[in-house]
């Protein structure tokens, strides 16, 4: 489900989502084995990326596990497990450099709040387009926000529309644009190489002090948005939308 790889002699970790037949779906335990493999590699390396197998990075919560689960039980887990993992990244004393080729859609697109840099291509796909179907994108509001500015993070969160990976340069959700998916992750690795030369204490020391200027460092602001999330999870409304989302995830 995760795959780390060891790159630029142990310098650099990859940590690769790998589920390409599921389009990189998320599940509760990957995304607990993400964190975990995120907080080991930062005893062991200079710079993480964060890539997907496949013809995409991710395109969200694998929602066929919610079948099962009326009351809202499973949506909940993915849901505090999402907002763990992008916190864990985002508090890193190392730099993540996301490597988002192909798509990056509502919880896969969360996942990039949790990086330094995002890397995409410019036809990839990218948004929140949960609302339709009774989920709330606030849990990924406190990282969005500092990224793009108050007015763009409220278009992208209210209106389910995907944008474009040009698009999401442009607006600053992504940092560095290439032409073709397939030349995202050696450009990510090739980013990553180059922050791992920096000295690490001064890097860490930096990190901390913009995570703490955009507030991306706070736990309560976190935990305020994902309660916001997790309020709606097993209601009339969800309900009512989720089937048509695992009907999708199904085909």
């Amino acid at each position: 489900m995760i795959r780390v790889d060891t790159l630029d002699n142990g310098r650099v970790t990859a940590l690769v989502l790998n589920r390409p037949d599921r389009r990189n779906a998320l599940t509760p335990e990957g995304l607990s084995r993400l964190a975990d493999a995120a907080r080991a590699a930062a005893d062991t390396s200079r710079a993480l990326v964060l890539a997907g197998e496949g013809r995409v990075f991710c395109a969200g919560f694998d929602l066929t596990l919610c079948r099962e689960s009326p009351d809202g039980a499973v949506m909940r887990e993915l849901l505090r497990a999402l907002s763990h993992v992008v916190r864990t990244l985002r508090n890193l004393p190392i730099p993540v450099v996301a490597a988002a080729h192909g798509a990056a859609i509502a919880g896969g697109c969360a996942l990039l709040g949790g990086a330094d840099i995002v890397v995409t291509d410019m036809h990839a796909k990218l948004g929140y387009p949960v609302l339709p179907l009774g989920v709330s994108p606030a849990v990924s509001a406190p990282f969005l926000m500092p990224a793009v500015g108050s007015g763009p993070a409220r278009e992208l969160m209210l209106n389910p529309a995907l944008i474009t990976g040009s698009d999401a340069y442009e607006m600053g959700l992504a940092h560095e644009l290439v032409q073709e998916p397939g030349d995202v992750a050696a450009r990510a690795q090739q980013i990553a190489s180059e922050l791992a030369d920096k000295p690490a204490v001064g890097l860490a020391a930096t990190k901390r002090l913009l995570n703490r200027l955009d507030r991306t460092d706070s736990d309560e602001i976190a935990r305020e948005a994902l309660d916001v999330s997790l309020a709606l999870t097993g209601g009339d409304e969800e309900r009512r939308l989720l089937p048509a989302g695992w009907a999708r995830r199904s085909t």
